[in-house]
């Protein structure tokens, strides 16, 4: 059961990996949530990616019984963020 504390840890570590991808790609557009969103999808897609290369991953963050792949979680967010962009056709800023 994932107490309070690491609730928000989790959410944390979300939101720098939303918000590293973000800047990767170069998408400026929303704020603390949307990067916490995009941190999350990342996690969730670049946890696939990692299955499915078979490559391992180089930084987990262990919270209390889940573990979350730092580097695919950015490679994933980075991935999903350019196709957002691509499909939307908003030119960067």
């Amino acid at each position: 059961m994932m107490n309070l504390q690491a609730l928000l840890f989790l959410l944390l570590i979300a939101g720098i990996c939303g918000s590293i991808a973000r800047k990767i790609v170069g998408e400026t557009r929303g704020g603390c949530l949307v990067s916490i969103a995009v941190g999350f999808i990342g996690a969730l897609f670049g946890s696939w990616l990692e299955k499915q290369t078979g490559l391992p991953e180089p930084f987990e963050v262990r919270i209390v019984d889940s573990t979350i792949p730092v580097i695919w979680s950015i490679i994933g967010a980075s991935l999903f963020v350019a196709a957002l962009s691509l499909i939307s056709g908003r030119k960067r800023r």
